[in-house]
Formats: C-alpha cells, structure tokens, sequence
C-alpha cells in the first residue's frame, strides 16, 4: 500500500471558524488568468471515497489516488508559469495550491519550492518544482482545472476499464469546485499548514461520509 507521511498537524486559523466554505462561487469580475496564488478544493463526484483511506492520520492512496497525485504533479511539467506547491489527496476530495505567474523567471510567490507530499515518493516537505523545457500558453485558472479533471478523468476510466467495470461514461469529479485568491505571504502560510494538516483531522472534515453518519439522529 502507498503510503504518504504527512508532518504533525499544526492547528491552522482556518479551522477556527475560517474554514473554507466548500459551496463558495467565482469572484464576480476577478480576472482568474492574472499571475496570482490560489487555494484549489475539489471532490469525488457524490463525495465517494475513491482514492484510498486515513490510517493514523496518513493518506494512503490506491490506485486511483496515486493516479490523481501523478496528474497534479505533472501540471508545471505541462505548463510553463504553473508551479504547485502544498498539495494533498484525501479519500474523496483533494486541496492544493497552485501559482500562476506570466514571468515565469520570478515566481509570484518567493519560493521555487513546493511544499506538500511528493506523489511519487510519499515523502512530506519540500520538494523542487520541474519545468518544462518548451514554453506554452499559461491558461487560466478554471481552463487549468478543466484540463487537470479531463486528464485525470480518463487516467481513472482507463483503471476501471482492465477489469471490466463501466469505464466509459464513469464520472470522477464534481462539476464545481471551491478557489481561494492568497493574498499574502501570511494565508500562504496558513493554507499550506491547512492542507498538510488535513489527513490527521478527517475524522472531522465535513467530506467525510462517517463523521455525517455519527451526527445522525
């Protein structure tokens, strides 16, 4: 089983009443193509737990939840002026950030370094952000995520299809998804410690089916 480390959670302002609010809509007239930071949340389609499982506060992926880390992580080796940085996969929903940025010679925000877990080692911390050689068209934040769902979408139904299971039309995502614009170095912060963090509180999270069943009358 794979299985990725995660540090010791760190109790972020975002759970004391900031949390995001998974049901928030785009910023009316915000320009999503501008360089900028932005906090991603997107989920299972039905909220199903298809990804793998939380054992003593660690993600442990399947295949599918390996397949998804792969994808994310390949966003900056496809798009130059992408870069990831904390990102995590949950049983049934992932968080990450990402940061766009034109001059891709000066980061938008001052690090180079991604901080999260390594998809393909398991490893938390920092890891270096890959780029690729051949420059392409930066696209906007909702295009970047419509490619990341496409992708990994087909990844998914290429699993299912080697054991015969409907693959074809199989749904992976919801149609929306959550965005969050950081604004400073400080929600950078504590958006990373969020996202780190966010294995060893799954009994609390609100995504999780088990923590809706024992609140049940």
């Amino acid at each position: 089983m794979y299985t990725i480390c995660v540090g010791p959670y760190e109790r972020s302002p975002l759970d004391s009443g900031d949390r995001p609010n998974r049901k928030s809509i785009r910023l009316q007239h915000y320009d999503y193509s501008q360089p900028g930071a932005y906090f991603v949340t997107i989920c299972v389609a039905h909220k199903a737990c298809l990804f793998g499982h939380i054992v003593d506060g660690d993600a442990c992926l399947n295949d599918i939840g390996r397949t998804v880390a792969r994808t994310w992580a390949e966003l900056p080796l496809n798009y130059t002026g992408v870069e990831t940085d904390a990102f995590v996969v949950m049983p049934n929903h992932i968080h990450g950030i990402l940061l766009l940025n034109l001059d891709h010679h000066h980061p938008t925000i001052p690090s180079r370094v991604g901080v999260g877990t390594d998809p393909y080692t398991g490893n938390a911390g920092m890891h270096p952000v890959n780029h690729p050689t051949e420059p392409t068209t930066i696209p906007g934040l909702p295009e970047l995520i419509r490619r990341f769902k496409t992708l990994s979408t087909k990844r998914y139904r290429d699993l299912l299809a080697p054991n015969n299971r409907p693959a074809t039309r199989a749904a992976l995502w919801q149609r929306n998804y959550y965005e969050h614009v950081i604004r400073d170095e400080r929600s950078l912060e504590q958006i990373r410690d969020y996202i780190i963090g966010n294995p060893a509180q799954w009994d609390l999270d609100s995504e999780n089916p088990s923590h809706h069943s024992s609140h049940t009358p």
